[in-house]
């Protein structure tokens, strides 16, 4: 099909020529036109392309010669005006063909054409246009008649067999009508066409059956058909033995472009090609990298800022620690509860310290192939210290840094222990050099290994706690700035600081993000401290199941349940005071959550405790006194009982049957047995199971003694679904017990203001703040 495409196209655009050459369009050379419509350049089938092509291309020069001919002079700018009449003027007779424009856009259309159908008539111009005949059919019709001219055996298999144009006559001999056998034999191809072949299975059998024929046929010995034996070669069948092979490595080639391991990947800086498997995955910072984040966008962790800055000012003007003897540390490790703003802190510090920033995580490092962890370790050290000075972070070091031989199985080769020991290497070994400051983050320091906490690699650990009152309430200005919001932004951080103990950095970027999301979702064109509510209590309890069916006995118990917890929570002492109780359903599982405000102690009594452990049993005191039967509502609220309870026993030393004793439960490892007897955890289950007991009692009295206000709270709770303080004081009044330092209630409704004194640098010494912690410097007891 694709010669007949070629063969087609030739003969088309060889007849277009024939007829542009006759109507004088284009000016071509008689020679060759001449030899183009005469057909002695290409009479075999073999040549038309070749031919073509020749004739085809002096088309273009001709073509190009009619524009700019060779000793064309400039035309004056004054006599534009009457070559441009002039050629309007010969434009209507039929020469719109000659402009340039036109023509060049005629070539270009045509040539890509031409080309494509040479191209193809090349590679399939084969015997595929000839017939195959078999060798009786050439005795009989070819040879008998004298029509074969001669044969070429092409690659000792096909024989091509030429026939003349005309069969001779009678009166003219062999001699008269074709070249003599000693003519060459591109003077035969000239004279005969080729139109048919056939197979030969052997070169003798074939020259011994053709000669029998000829005997045979009476045909003189001087007059035998030549026979002419070529070496021919197809580039199209050869290629097509490469096919294959070409096809399968350029599957294997795109495959792995995609994926990114193929041969001839990205490879190169953050590639993954096969070659640069051993790379490390670096994301580098320079002073020129634009979304910088600075110290000034940082907030909550003045102290760890402060540690931070010095590498930095180190770093930027050396020689003011270098005249003290200083060195700069080797590293620092950022440690703290997730969300704090370790990595905020660390592309901080690449945004002011002016000196490139090369930044990986831990999971980097690690890689299905053996060695690869070390090789990209040696990779990262060898980048940084080519353009020292410079500082590498690597984030979640816990992947490569934990301590070697803690794990289900050891004793093997363990990828993990290689990349670590060649990061101690490159951090404090044989050969390292100055110049390079190792920052790491991680959560988990308990886990890491102890040669890479030595001073010498990690000199500093710069602990970041999740922000105070204070602390709060700075993220919270760097947030509300960029909200549209209906008052200042510092009414609202006062206030929202209160509303969130225990929130991390990213806790309250989550909260501005989702009060602007719902006052987006309400049509409001200004964010309002309703909004900040809604989206604390998304955070918090989860979204917001208004149509969840809850039959009128499950609603009813919800609402005695909390207003259990409501009334306890309000006549107890050290009991956190309330902010907020529902029974519209939240989360996966919650029908309903009271909220509150807690403070920001540092320690807690033996007495705050039991009071939050009866305030956390108050829904199920209420269930039992005023329903008269309990459900499966308090799971949730025994759980946290529990836990606190065995903390006070088995942790904190408050219970005097078993002494001054602490049995903290680790989060990790496989403890095979617990660190005290069978007996001392007997006497510590009776211990929380009385403890336990003597809240719950208390409990149960207090409920008894406030049944009326529980059943109020709870009817006003089932008409209103929400309830807030003010509508607690006007049913219960005023809560009995005064605190002489303000509580978060108290800053939420009234906000804090600054002492004036205090600036935004680090403080001196141990400052005490006004946040309800205490002005000592103890232990922080875990709760």
């Amino acid at each position: 099909m694709f010669s007949r495409i070629g063969s087609s196209v030739c003969r088309s655009s060889r007849a277009s020529l024939n007829k542009g050459a006759a109507s004088g369009s284009y000016s071509l050379r008689s020679a060759t036109l001449t030899e183009f419509s005469s057909g002695k350049a290409f009479t075999s089938c073999e040549n038309v392309e070749l031919g073509f092509l020749r004739s085809y291309l002096t088309w273009i020069g001709a073509g190009y010669e009619n524009y700019y001919p060779k000793n064309k002079t400039k035309t004056p700018k004054g006599s534009n005006q009457k070559s441009e009449a002039k050629d309007a003027e010969d434009s209507g007779s039929g020469e719109q063909w000659n402009n340039p424009d036109m023509a060049k856009q005629l070539q270009n259309f045509v040539t890509p054409l031409l080309l494509i159908g040479f191209v193809l008539t090349s590679m399939f111009m084969s015997p595929h246009d000839q017939k195959q005949i078999s060798f009786q059919e050439l005795k009989n019709k070819l040879l008998e008649p004298g029509l074969v001219d001669h044969i070429v055996v092409s690659n000792k298999s096909v024989a091509k067999v030429y026939v003349r144009s005309s069969a001779p006559n009678n009166t003219q001999t062999n001699s008269d009508t074709r070249p003599s056998s000693t003519g060459s034999i591109n003077d035969r191809r000239n004279f005969s066409r080729y139109k048919f072949y056939f197979n030969i299975g052997s070169i003798e059998t074939f020259e011994e059956k053709l000669e029998e024929a000829q005997e045979a046929l009476g045909i003189d010995p001087h007059d035998y058909v030549p026979v002419t034996y070529v070496s021919e070669m197809n580039w199209f069948q050869e290629f097509l033995k490469f096919g294959p092979t070409l096809l399968l490595l350029g599957t294997v080639m795109y495959m792995g472009r995609r994926s990114g391991l193929g041969i001839g990947g990205p490879g190169g800086k953050g590639g993954r090609g096969i070659f640069s498997i051993g790379k490390a995955q670096i994301t580098k910072l320079d002073k020129n990298s634009k979304n910088k984040v600075y110290f000034k966008d940082v907030a909550g962790c003045d102290e760890a800022k402060q540690e931070i800055m010095e590498f930095v000012h180190f770093l930027k003007n050396p020689k003011k620690y270098e005249l003290l003897g200083a060195k700069i540390p080797k590293g620092a490790l950022l440690v703290g509860p997730p969300g704090t703003g370790k990595t905020l802190l660390a592309k901080a510090t690449a945004g002011e310290s002016g000196v490139p920033f090369l930044s990986i995580s831990g999971s980097d490092f690690m890689e299905m192939f053996v060695g690869v962890g070390p090789s990209r370790v040696r990779n990262l050290f060898q980048e940084a210290r080519q353009c020292s000075p410079s500082i590498i972070f690597i984030d979640e070091i816990d992947a490569i840094g934990r301590a070697r031989g803690r794990g289900a199985f050891s004793g093997g080769h363990d990828e993990r222990e290689s990349t670590l020991n060649q990061l101690l290497v490159e951090m404090d070994g044989f050969g390292t050099t100055s110049g390079v400051v190792v920052l790491a983050g991680t959560n988990r320091p308990d886990i890491l290994d102890k040669a890479l906490l030595r001073p010498g690699r990690f000199d500093r650990q710069i602990t970041i706690d999740k922000p105070d009152i204070k602390g709060r309430h700075q993220i919270f200005n760097i947030y509300l700035k960029k909200l549209k919001l209906d008052k200042e932004p510092t009414y609202y951080s006062q206030r929202l600081a209160a509303l969130t103990p225990g929130f991390a950095g990213a806790d309250i970027a989550n909260v501005c993000n989702e009060a602007a999301l719902v006052a987006a979702r309400t049509e409001s064109t200004l964010i309002t401290l309703k909004h900040f509510e809604a989206a604390i209590d998304r955070v918090i309890g989860g979204l917001e199941k208004k149509n969840k069916v809850v039959s009128k006995v499950e609603r009813r118990t919800v609402a005695y349940h909390e207003a259990g917890h409501a009334v306890a929570g309000w006549f107890l002492e050290h009991a956190e005071p309330l902010l907020k109780v529902t029974i519209v359903p939240r989360g996966t599982a919650a029908l309903g959550f009271a909220q509150y405000v807690p403070s920001e102690n540092l320690l807690m009594t033996k007495e705050q405790l039991f009071d939050m452990t009866c305030m956390t049993l108050g829904g199920r005191a209420a269930e039992q006194v005023l329903l008269g039967k309990i459900s499966t509502g308090a799971q949730n609220d025994l759980e946290k009982v529990t836990k606190l309870t065995y903390a006070q026993v088995a942790v904190y030393g408050f219970s005097e049957k078993v002494g001054l004793l602490s049995f903290p439960q680790r989060e990790e490892g496989f403890e095979v047995s617990k660190p005290y007897s069978s007996k001392t955890a007997a006497i510590i289950d009776n211990e929380v199971r009385e403890w336990t007991g003597k809240a719950y009692t208390h409990t149960v009295q207090l409920i008894e003694e406030h049944k009326e206000h529980v059943a109020q709270i709870a009817e006003l709770l089932l008409e209103k679904e929400v309830l807030h303080q003010e509508d607690l004081v006007r049913v219960l009044g005023e809560r009995p017990f005064k605190s002489s330092e303000p509580t978060n209630y108290d800053r939420f409704k009234q906000g804090f203001v600054e002492d004036k004194e205090e600036t935004t640098s680090i403080p001196k010494g141990n400052n005490t703040e006004d946040d309800g912690s205490s002005s000592l410097e103890p232990h922080v007891v875990q709760t």
